[in-house]
């Protein structure tokens, strides 16, 4: 939010009038999380929770991704413990699910790993049609935290997330509408606009209407597939770094599979 006394280093966060904007500003790193991104992440979201003005919130990335996803690497993070670093990301999920504001999801280029997990969190997501989206975790050996099982269950069923997820296969923006994870597929050309639209659209109705609607769908959606037990994914996952199988399956992922930057 401009003028914040707490400057972002790994965002863009603005709000004008009903309509706010949290971009990811990492372009070259493909916008991956990293423990600094987690934690803006959640004080953005509370800083847009504290302005009553903003009933929308337009989350996109710059650059030529959404978001690449998690970096391994910062578990080494010497600031907290790995377990600590491991559950940053269920507190990032639920700041945003848990968002009074309406948020939109503007998706552009790869949106890999926690990147799915984040876009699942916003309540209406667009995508240009070369939007594409994976769920590496397994073939890294390591499960899919951050409660994103159960709020992928919840958008696109139980047997659509286990293949998503099992397989690791990469799907198109065509696919992942079909499927429901997103709202509407627009040209790459038009995504700024179209997220837009549907933002001052959304914004433009009753603030308390929307308020009551997006708790009751939300509350709704925890009945069908709960995200209470989201805390244990920490532990998951610090399990999975240790075990051999695991371990040899990420080194042969990494040795063929390289994230470059522009």
């Amino acid at each position: 939010m401009t003028g914040a006394a707490e400057p972002f280093t790994r965002l863009v966060v603005d709000a004008t009038g009903p309509v706010g904007r949290l971009r990811l500003n990492r372009p070259e790193r493909l916008n991956a999380l990293d423990p600094t991104t987690f934690e803006e992440l959640v004080r953005a979201a509370q800083l847009f929770d504290a302005a009553p003005d903003v009933r929308v919130v337009v989350v996109s990335g710059a650059g030529r991704a959404f978001c690449a996803g998690f970096d391994l690497t910062a578990l080494a993070d010497a600031r907290r413990t790995p377990r600590e670093t491991a559950d940053l990301g269920r507190l990032l999920a639920e700041a945003v699910t848990g968002m009074r504001a309406v948020t939109v999801a503007a998706v552009q280029g790869a949106c890999i790993g926690g990147g799915v997990v984040l876009v699942s969190c916003c309540d209406l997501r667009v995508a240009a049609a070369d939007a594409r989206f994976a769920l590496p975790e397994a073939a890294l050996g390591i499960p899919l935290g951050w409660g994103g099982v159960p709020r992928l269950v919840r958008e696109i069923g139980p047997a659509a997330t286990k293949d998503l997820v099992l397989t690791c296969r990469e799907v198109d923006a065509e696919e992942a509408h079909r499927l429901g994870l997103l709202n509407r597929v627009v040209p790459p050309a038009d995504l700024g606009a179209a997220a837009d639209e549907l933002a001052h659209l959304v914004a433009s109705r009753p603030a308390a209407v929307l308020t009551a609607t997006k708790r009751q769908v939300n509350a709704v959606a925890e009945e069908l597939a709960s995200t209470a037990g989201a805390a244990g994914d920490a532990d998951l996952l610090l399990t999975s770094l240790a075990d051999p199988e695991a371990a040899a399956a990420r080194s042969r992922y990494l040795s063929t599979r390289r994230v470059t930057y522009p």
